[in-house]
Order: structure tokens, then C-alpha cells, then sequence
């Protein structure tokens, strides 16, 4: 008996959906629903607000046209009903409403008298506490649809969903049913026409009395107290069903009628009676249990639920509005007030640098742009020295560099540790008292390193931040990082810069003492942003920070959503690591205490909150186009693109680009901004959960050069630039 040979190929494995992904896309989708649950129950989904205009009367039977203004179509029956002499049933449409109903069940309870609520659903889940206190306190209680359309209108489907709804939050509210309706829009029997008729019968087959009324108060015209009253008084001691309302405006003259109307009447020997009492029928009313009950329960904590967290947005969109307008104001207060100060004539720093500088350039992997990297280097018009650290790469990196046989270039070999590592490595390798940092897909300008050094001048710089702008711009998320890096990264230093609290100096291109370095440890590996670490360092430590505009230099950006949201992921979360890691230059004194009193806390609103509340604008931008004003929302939004496209317009003027890139930026408010709040959250939870992220190496294309950088095919003649001895 042969067997069947095994099978070497194993089953595939599958793919889940990282936690990462996971958590911020079902936090969206449960934004989203409370949303949507928001709009349903506040009636700005589904809303119908048509109301059909009187039809024929052929069609309806004369002893309802005729007949008292409680209608039961029930089991195939048309028949109605009046309420007995010197018995009076108040009714109250629209509510339950936070202010007005508890003043009307006030005067009521007052003067020992019941009434009919006929309660949206609408406000009925929203009030629930309301509905509870009506029954509790002996009045009915009956449907008036959940969001008060013209049942008309409606077919049978909407109207058993109109019905159910409404129900579903009177067991929520009360643990209770209602046999009893009014149709919205509703007035007299005799009103009754070949349009509502048929509404009135399938609701009777649904099992509902249909009760309209004989006695309109006409309350919602507010037409005075006295009006309301005579209004209210029935004829010669006959018994009614009267119309007044509880909700939909000011309904303090019916408060004030019902004061003096209810002792009123009761003097003439009137009673004030549930409508099944003035009836002599069994109860409206019938208790829910089990399913029934806990569908209305939790339909009551969803609805809680979503204006709670409407609430919330509400206040986080009050939140980013001012910090979005503070920014804006400060950045083009302050960066102007920088351009002046650097650009006016005679500026300077202090005695000319013309020392010689170490540039340390720190690689791992970076085959396609060391060259470029290395020969924009050549060009410097400052002396400097070129340690190019290659951290472990396995592409030949440090093969490329060394095969150049360029005089003053250095390479320097180490295991893979980390680019914190490999600075640290660079700066015991290195000669000068200057150092020079920048990234191995980076190009310099022949000024770069010249004008970097500058602000050295001045004994208490400490760290210098450069102009780091994004070479590859051509495609839509290079424009986009191109506007983000003129805007958000440049503008901002100009104003760090002009509040001596300048957060990060670029990997890019920034400058440092080494003796300002070695008292701070050289470089720290506890935080994923080593940059913004060490510069939060030196700020504790008493030193200057500043921002050279002119130091110019073009880094590759990333050029797909996958490499764009691991950069900007490392990033957020190294910047939340920081943010923690020097927490206590909050409660520190004197000059290194500086930042912590102003610098940390705007990074922590700017960089941190701001950016994870930014998305609330065009999510009630879509909540506003969707449910309304419609007009208000967009002229709002608008209003916000535009300032910060005047932002950025000053912005690219000041750094003198081009404004044809500003073409996208509409696009890149709607798009851009949500993948950066991604991001933003996704770093929170891995911060929140405990997570450690890993450094993520990027692919490069090695196709950005810098303006003057020397030609490949003039390698050999290296001696165009001023090594250090």
C-alpha cells in the first residue's frame, strides 16, 4: 500500500492588519458612526420637511370627517372618538425640550393635572431623563414620529421605521410602549384627506390610535397669554383634546397660559385627565422587558454617547481654531521680524568664522547618494574637513566613497549601531573645534557650510539649524513636502528662532560646538528623533540656538505614502520621546529653564496636539456639507485655506521660491493633513501601548544635486576646494 508523498510546500500564512493600522482606522470608522448618529438624531439625516398641501375629502369616511378627534383604525375598524363633557386632555407636540418641558410639567404638577406628551424620537433620545419624569409623574406619553416628516410623503417602510425608532427610544427612556400617535402636521378631524387618510388606517393596522384634536391653542404663534387662553377654553362645558407644545422655540407664554388657564378651568369643574382616563380605556402604556429594553438602553447610551463625543470635537475644533490663528499670527510676526533683523544691513553674528569645520556625514546604505552627497561637499567655500561614517551598510557604500580619491575625505567603518552611533563615532574621529552634521542623501550648496557657521560668532551659540529644503519636488507628495518643509519647518525656525526656543536642528544640515556637544554627551540614542533630543539638550544647558537662512541644503524626500508615513512615523514618535524625555525643563529656573517655560509647551501644542486636532477642520467641513449650513461651512473653510495660503505665499517669499507649487496646496489640506494625523495617532498608541519603534532605512534614488556641486565627470580634479591641513 503506497502512501501519499507530504507535500514540502507549506499552507500561506495570512496577512493580518497591523495593530498600527488597526487601531487608528477603527477609531475613524467609530468617529465617523458617532458622527452620522449625531446628524441621524438631531434631524439633519433623513429630515423631510415637505408638507402636503390639502387634497380631496372623496375618499374619507364621513363619520370620521365628522366624528372626534380620536381615530381607531385598528383590526380594519373606523371609528372615533370625543372626550366627555367638562374633561379636558392637554397635549404637548415636539418636545421633550431641555428647558421648556420641565417648566411645563412644573405647572402641571402644581395644579394636580396629567397630560399627553407626544415626544419625537428625536428629542426624545436626547432627553431621555424627561421622558422618564413624564411617566413617573402620571402623564401619558405617545409617538410623533421619530424625525417629524409628513407621513404623506413617506412609504410604508419609512413609516414602520419612523414608528420603530420612536418606540426604541421610549424603552430606552421609560421602559415603555405607547399605543398612542400623532401624526405630525396634523390638525382636525375634518381636516382629513384622501392623502393622510391611508396613513391613518395602515398606522392603525400597525396597532396605534391615532389622536388628533379639536381645540388648537395656537401657542407656536406666541399671539400672547390671553390669546392662548381663549383659545384653549372649550365651548359651553364640552370636553376636548387640546393642542399646545412644549418644544420647537420660546414657549413661555404657554407656560405663563398653562399658570393660569389650568386653575382657571378647574374652578368651571373641569378635569385635567390622561386622554385613556377621559376615555375610560385601559392604559397607553405597556412595560418592556428583556431584548426590547436592552435594544432602547443601549440606543440611549449610543445616542449619550455621540453628542458626548460631539461635545468633545466641538471644543477640539475651538481648541485648533486658536492654535491654528496663534501660529499663523506668530509665524508671520515673528519670521518677518527675523528676515529684517538677519537681512538689514551690517547684521552679523560677531567676528567673521573662518576656522576650518569637520562636516560628519553619517551613512547606512547609501549607495545611490553618497556620491552626490560627498562631491556637493567639494564645492564648499569654507574650509572643512569630510568624515563620511558608514554605520555597517552592506551596498558598497564606503567602497564608493573611498574609490573617489578625494583629498580630505575620510571614511570611517563601524558595525551597524544606529546613526546616533555614527555621529558619536564621527565626532571622536574628528579635528575641529566645528562640527558640521548632515545625512547621506543630502546636497550642500558651496555657501552651506560657510554660511552655517556664522552665528558661531556669537560665544553663546551653541547649535545651528540650516535651511533643509526637498530637492525632488517635481511629483505631487514632493510639492507637498516642499510646502510643508518652506512653511511648517522654516517659517517655524524663524520664529523658534526669534523666541530663543528652537526645538530641532535637521539631520539635514545643523551645526554644533564640540565643547558644547561633549557637555551635553555628544549624541543621545534614547529617543528615535536624536535631533530634536540633542538640541532640547543644549537649550537645558544654557546655550544659543539660532537659524541661518542662507545655509542651504536639499535633501531627497520621500517619494511614495509607504516611505512618507514611516519617515514622518519615526519622527512624530521620536518627538514624543523627547518631548517626555526633558519634561522637567518645564519646572526649571533661570536661562535653561527658558525653554522649558516657552519652547516645550509650544512644541507640545504645535508639533503634537495641533497636528492631531488639524483634521477636525475638514471633518466638519464634511459634516457641515452634508447635514449644514452648508453655505457657512464652506466659506469657513475656505476662510482658514485662505490665511494659510497667505502663510504660505509669505513663506515661500521670504525664502524666495517659486509660487507655482502652491497650486496644490488646496490638495494637500485635504489629503496631506489626514495621512500626517494617521501618523500622528498611530505614534500616540505606540507611545500609550509601550511600543518601541525601529529606525526604518528609506529608498533613495540618489537624483537630487545641488546648485554648484561639482560635475561626476570632474571627480579627479577635487583640488577645487580648500581641504583642512
Amino acid at each position: 500500500m503506497s502512501s501519499r508523498p507530504r507535500s514540502n510546500r507549506r499552507a500561506p500564512r495570512r496577512r493580518r492588519l497591523p495593530m498600527r493600522y488597526l487601531l487608528p482606522s477603527l477609531l475613524l470608522v467609530a468617529l465617523l458612526a458617532m458622527l452620522m448618529l449625531r446628524g441621524y438624531v438631531h434631524s439633519e439625516i433623513l429630515a423631510d420637511h415637505r408638507i402636503q398641501p390639502p387634497a380631496a375629502t372623496d375618499h374619507v369616511p364621513e363619520k370620521i370627517l365628522e366624528g372626534g378627534p380620536v381615530i381607531d383604525t385598528r383590526g380594519g375598524r373606523e371609528t372615533s372618538m370625543s372626550v366627555p363633557e367638562h374633561r379636558l386632555v392637554l397635549t404637548f407636540d415636539d418636545g421633550p425640550d431641555p428647558e421648556w418641558t420641565p417648566k411645563v410639567l412644573d405647572v402641571l404638577k402644581e395644579h394636580h393635572a396629567h397630560g399627553v406628551f407626544f415626544v419625537t424620537g428625536t428629542m426624545a433620545s436626547r432627553y431621555p431623563d424627561l421622558v422618564k419624569r413624564m411617566v413617573d409623574e402620571g402623564h401619558e406619553v405617545g409617538l410623533h414620529t421619530f424625525n417629524h416628516p409628513d407621513l404623506s410623503y413617506q412609504s410604508k417602510s419609512r413609516i414602520d421605521w419612523e414608528l420603530t425608532q420612536n418606540q426604541t427610544a421610549l424603552a430606552g427612556a421609560a421602559g415603555i410602549r405607547t399605543s398612542l400617535f400623532r401624526p405630525p402636521y396634523s390638525s382636525f378631524a375634518d381636516a382629513m384627506d384622501n392623502k393622510s387618510w391611508p396613513v391613518t388606517k395602515y398606522i392603525g393596522s400597525r396597532g396605534y390610535i391615532t389622536v388628533v384634536n379639536n381645540t388648537d391653542s395656537e401657542d407656536w404663534k406666541r399671539p400672547g397669554v390671553d390669546e392662548i387662553i381663549r383659545r384653549a377654553t372649550p365651548k359651553g362645558g364640552k370636553g376636548a383634546i387640546v393642542l399646545m407644545h412644549d418644544s420647537g422655540g420660546d414657549r413661555s407664554q404657554t407656560v405663563a397660559a398653562l399658570d393660569r388657564f389650568l386653575p382657571q378651568l378647574q374652578s368651571q369643574g373641569y378635569d385635567f385627565v390622561n386622554l385613556t382616563e377621559a376615555l375610560g380605556a385601559p392604559s397607553a402604556h405597556t412595560p418592556v422587558h428583556g431584548l426590547e429594553l436592552a435594544k432602547g438602553k443601549a440606543w440611549i447610551y449610543a445616542v449619550d454617547a455621540s453628542d458626548n463625543v460631539t461635545d468633545v470635537l466641538v471644543v477640539g475644533l475651538a481648541v485648533i481654531g486658536v492654535l491654528v490663528f496663534t501660529r499663523f499670527g506668530l509665524m508671520l510676526l515673528l519670521s518677518g521680524a527675523h528676515a529684517r533683523r538677519v537681512r538689514r544691513r551690517g547684521f552679523s553674528w560677531g567676528p567673521p568664522v573662518t576656522e576650518p569645520v569637520s562636516v560628519l556625514v553619517p551613512a547606512f546604505n547609501e549607495a545611490k547618494c553618497i556620491e552626490n552627497t560627498v562631491r556637493s561637499l567639494m564645492s564648499s567655500e569654507h574650509p572643512i574637513e569630510i568624515i563620511v561614517i558608514d554605520d555597517g551598510s552592506t551596498d558598497g557604500t564606503a567602497r564608493i566613497v573611498e574609490n573617489l580619491r578625494l583629498p580630505g575625505v575620510r571614511v570611517v567603518r563601524q558595525h551597524n549601531a544606529g546613526k546616533p552611533a555614527a555621529l558619536n563615532r564621527g565626532l571622536a574621529n574628528a579635528r575641529c573645534d566645528l562640527i558640521v552634521m548632515m545625512d547621506g542623501d543630502t546636497v550642500f550648496e558651496p555657501s552651506t557650510v560657510r554660511e552655517l557657521v556664522q552665528p558661531f560668532g556669537d560665544r553663546r551659540v551653541g547649535a545651528v539649524a540650516g535651511n533643509a529644503k526637498v530637492g525632488n519636488k517635481d511629483s505631487l507628495i514632493g510639492a507637498w513636502q516642499h510646502i510643508e518643509y518652506v512653511m511648517g519647518f522654516n517659517l517655524d525656525r524663524r520664529m523658534y528662532d526669534m523666541l530663543r526656543c528652537m526645538p530641532t536642528i535637521p539631520g539635514a544640515v545643523g551645526a554644533f560646538r564640540r565643547s558644547a556637544l561633549e557637555r551635553i554627551g555628544g549624541m543621545s540614542d534614547d529617543t528615535l528623533a536624536e535631533d530634536t533630543d540633542v538640541t532640547m539638550a543644549l537649550h537645558r544647558d544654557g546655550w544659543r540656538v539660532v537659524y541661518a537662512e542662507k545655509a542651504r541644503a536639499w535633501t531627497e524626500a520621500p517619494e511614495s505614502v509607504q516611505q512618507l508615513w514611516s519617515q514622518r512615523y519615526r519622527w512624530s514618535y521620536g518627538t514624543m520621546q523627547a518631548i517626555w524625555k526633558h519634561r522637567r525643563s518645564v519646572i526649571e529656573s533661570g536661562p535653561s529653564g527658558r525653554f522649558g517655560r516657552i519652547g516645550l509647551p509650544f512644541v507640545a501644542l504645535f508639533m503634537v496636539l495641533a497636528p492631531l486636532l488639524a483634521p477636525l477642520i475638514d471633518v466638519f467641513l464634511l459634516y457641515g456639507l452634508v447635514f449644514g449650513p452648508t453655505e457657512k461651512t464652506i466659506v469657513a473653510w475656505l476662510g482658514v485655506l485662505a490665511i494659510q495660503a497667505v502663510c504660505a505665499a509669505y513663506a515661500f517669499r521670504l525664502d524666495r521660491e517659486r509660487m507655482t507649487h502652491l497650486i496644490s496646496l488646496p490638495l494637500q489640506q485635504v489629503l496631506y493633513r489626514q495621512l500626517m494625523y494617521v501618523v500622528l495617532l498611530q505614534s500616540w498608541i505606540t507611545a500609550l501601548t509601550g511600543g518601541r519603534l525601529r529606525w526604518q532605512k528609506l529608498r533613495r534614488t540618489g537624483a537630487v544635486e545641488a546648485p554648484g556641486a561639482i560635475p561626476r565627470q570632474r571627480a579627479s580634479r577635487g583640488n577645487d576646494r580648500r581641504p583642512v591641513a
